[in-house]
């Protein structure tokens, strides 16, 4: 496939136009200003289009679609206990395939080719994945809560090492497995070293929620002897592999420090943070440190959805607002969280740049939209003005999946009336929930 006279948001983040990309296989072979001289096959006019690489989710919970809505205006604690907890609580893996193919089709409307996903039923989850031709880093969430468990005897551990047997690398490489600690305030010393212990035997990344509010970060260190959630997960051993810590709202310089020395990344989500009121992450803080910065969007049940050019916008937002500096986190910096960042994240080196020879994961955004007019600086169009609804086509590893509308891989009406009839089953299980009416007043 050959795009053509388009322009292009290159490897540097800088905008080149009427520039021809050839894509083979699942590959980028080709970018130039002139036509190749070796035949792409079909070619697609890009005249009034932007190719950009696709957007890697670096944080969510994709069966969470099936809750979307459900627990609104409460505290991160009672929006857990009160309302997810027990939602979650009458899941099954049909439920979760037919979410997660959900979240799939969300993604790709938004442009995502990429999640790195924590949740139970995971082996429902890559089937899903699977079927849509997106990628994922996928990894079956570790709890414990009894300091005499071991590792050996732990359910979710056990569902986390068959499924890394079965589908690590599945797909061609689309499908990562990965090992996940809830949080500090959900696990153990000794499952967190032992769970650290696997990830490096095995290869294997690590995903954990981290400093996502002060009341966890504070009582950690009431719990674990002065230590915050990053110096106790450090000593048990979980940043000697590739991580992705999300959330990391309430980090000290400390912890700064240690995320800096063991390269690991903060996955930052703004609207799932301001609407539980968790906070905000410190981006610029992270980024003087030379930590890698990505863009999470969390779970659907506190977002409320996965439309990744708002989440651009709030993170580039948020700490203008915190700082009251409008100079801090530049567009290019949003998109470069958005892209390359959140590929490094997720170990795929080859992805997230439009460069020779790297995974062919691309968007292509409308640039006659109203509000992509006029184009004084596309990438701050990219981040300002853009929406979700400009994404014309989505492609990953060569493969258009979504494209103007309508979609190659996903029976978009079953998969809605699927998930409402899980929805349904689940609410008929649960008691009715208490009156929202004074908390929406």
């Amino acid at each position: 496939m050959l795009f053509s006279n388009i322009t292009v948001l290159d490897e540097k983040l800088e905008v080149r136009e009427n520039r021809y990309v050839g894509v083979r296989g699942d590959r980028i072979a080709y970018v130039g200003g002139a036509p190749p001289k070796d035949d792409f096959g079909e070619a697609r006019d890009g005249r009034g289009k932007l190719l950009m690489p696709g957007f890697y989710n670096a944080h969510a919970h994709s069966p969470m679609t099936l809750a979307r809505g459900y627990a609104e205006n409460l505290s991160l604690r009672d929006w857990l206990n009160a309302r997810i907890f027990p939602f979650e609580d009458e899941l099954d893996g049909e439920a979760a395939y037919w979410g997660s193919l959900l979240a799939m089709a969300e993604s790709l409307r938004f442009g995502v080719v990429s999640t790195s996903d924590m949740y139970f039923f995971a082996g429902d989850m890559v089937r899903a994945v699977i079927e849509s031709g997106a990628k994922a880093n996928i990894a079956r969430a570790v709890v414990a809560f009894s300091d005499d468990e071991d590792i050996a005897h732990n359910k979710g551990f056990q569902e986390a090492k068959a499924l890394f047997e079965e589908y690590d690398g599945a797909a061609g490489g689309r499908i990562k497995i990965e090992m996940a600690l809830h949080a500090e305030y959900s696990s153990t010393g000794r499952i967190a070293r032992q769970l650290a212990e696997y990830a490096k035997k095995s290869g294997a990344g690590v995903q954990i929620h981290l400093s996502e509010t002060a009341a966890e970060h504070e009582e950690c260190k009431g719990r674990r002897g002065g230590l915050t959630p990053a110096e106790y997960l450090n000593e048990a051993g979980f940043f000697d592999v590739r991580a992705t810590a999300a959330h990391c709202v309430w980090l000290s310089a400390g912890d700064m420090d240690i995320l800096a020395e063991k390269n690991v990344t903060a996955a930052s989500c703004p609207v799932s943070n301001m609407k539980l009121a968790s906070g905000v992450c410190d981006v610029p803080a992270l980024l003087r440190k030379g930590i890698n910065v990505a863009i999470g969007t969390d779970g659907a049940a506190s977002n409320n959805s996965l439309n990744f050019f708002e989440e651009m916008k709030f993170f580039a937002l948020a700490n203008k607002v915190r700082y009251g500096d409008p100079t801090l986190v530049t567009p290019a910096e949003t998109v470069a969280a958005a892209t390359f960042a959140g590929a490094k994240a997720q170990g795929r080196t080859d992805s997230g740049s439009i460069s020779v020879g790297n995974k062919a994961d691309l968007i292509v955004i409308d640039l006659c939209a109203p509000n992509m007019r006029p184009a004084h600086n596309l990438v701050n169009n990219i981040v300002y003005s853009a929406s979700g609804g400009d994404v014309l086509l989505t492609m990953a590893d060569g493969r258009i999946l979504f494209e103007n509308g309508e979609y190659t891989t996903i029976d978009i009406e079953k998969t809605i009336f699927n998930v409402e009839r899980s929805v349904n089953r689940i609410l008929g299980k649960l008691p009715p929930r208490p009156s929202d009416a004074k908390a929406e007043r």
